[in-house]
């Protein structure tokens, strides 16, 4: 098996509990996906961002299609979410072995739940440059964070294989296996419709089909997606200013995306739109600290053009998210057409 068996486990016990039935599948994903947009908003204002840019940036998380459709479907990826976004709030909060252990837990739902790691060690190192150092009693306790984050994994991995199996797993054989069988399905052995290239995620809209009926298709959603490299741009010059919230927010982007390149360069491993999902949080804050600036300056400005270029270019951004989540929503499967979607045979 290539995921682990506790948070499969767990789709079992929702058919248990509700029957084998949409419910049944999807009340854990759920849940979890709501969790998952409060921890955000937590995040954010953990980075002293404004309520309203707070605000902005939880709401087009929300309405963000692939982020929907990622937790309304039995998948691990929103289980995996939920525990790296729980990681970096208790990062954020100063509690460094408790974000060691929800780092764990998120890598235990998902392998790519271990990208939280770089994204950390990246923002505590860019921290370091800009001569924010942190008491020593914190570097231990960073120091503490990055060994239990793998410790936790491997403690825990035992446990949940125990409650699954009945009988005791080796943990290190366990991972050997899946990392093996993950790093067989390569783009010049396995065939997929919707395979794609790390790169191709922001340079080429990818529309992935899910499933007929309910009719789902998974995308960035396009409002988000047309501005992921001047999002990128503008949170590197809001960092370079010192501003805490898109320093974290690069972090968190090269942290889980960037890395996807040079792994699919020297690896060829296979890989979906879907991977960019834990990266879509820090899209959003960059797009929430902009939505905000631009408020301020309509607030700001008592008259000129300016002014109403502002008011005009949130609400209707705003509203652009809006329709485009409506379209790509199961509701206006009538829409599909207009799009070019790679149907499996």
């Amino acid at each position: 098996m290539i995921h682990f068996t506790y948070f499969t486990f767990c789709f079992r016990r929702n058919i248990f509990l509700f029957g084998d039935n949409p419910l049944g599948w999807r009340f854990f994903s759920i849940l979890f996906g709501t969790i998952c947009i409060i921890l955000f908003y937590l995040i954010c204002r953990r980075l002293a961002m404004s309520k309203r840019a707070s605000f902005l940036a939880t709401f087009l998380l929300a309405l963000d299609n692939l982020s929907f459709v990622q937790a309304s479907v039995a998948m691990l990826d929103v289980y995996s979410l939920a525990f790296m976004l729980g990681c970096f709030y208790l990062y954020l909060d100063g509690h460094y072995v408790f974000s060691g252990m929800s780092a764990g837990l998120s890598t235990l739902a998902k392998l790519s739940g271990a990208l939280a790691l770089p994204a950390i060690v990246l923002h505590t190192a860019l921290k370091q440059v800009q001569g924010k150092r942190d008491r020593p009693w914190q570097c231990v306790a960073l120091n503490l964070f990055q060994g239990f984050g793998p410790i936790s994994f491997l403690l825990l991995m035992p446990l949940f294989d125990l409650i699954v199996f009945r009988h005791a797993v080796n943990p290190i054989n366990r991972v050997m296996t899946m990392l093996s069988l993950s790093s067989s399905l390569t783009f010049a052995n396995t065939t997929h419709p919707a395979a794609s290239r790390p790169w191709d995620w922001i340079l080429h809209p990818q529309i992935m089909f899910y499933w007929y009926d309910p009719h789902y298709i998974g995308a960035i959603s396009f409002s988000i997606w047309a501005l992921i490299i001047p999002v990128v741009c503008y949170m590197l010059f809001r960092a370079l200013r010192g501003n805490s919230a898109s320093i974290f927010g690069l972090s968190w982007f090269v942290g889980t995306y960037l890395v996807w390149i040079p792994v699919s360069i020297i690896t060829d491993r296979i890989s979906f739109i879907y991977y960019f999902y834990p990266t879509i949080g820090a899209l959003c804050i960059g797009h929430g600290l902009g939505l905000s600036q631009l408020l301020d300056v309509w607030e700001s400005k008592r008259q000129g053009k300016l002014r109403w270029v502002a008011m005009l270019a949130v609400p209707g951004y705003l509203l652009c998210h809006v329709v485009v989540f409506a379209i790509l929503s199961p509701v206006f499967a009538r829409w599909i057409p207009l799009f070019h979607i790679n149907y499996p045979a």
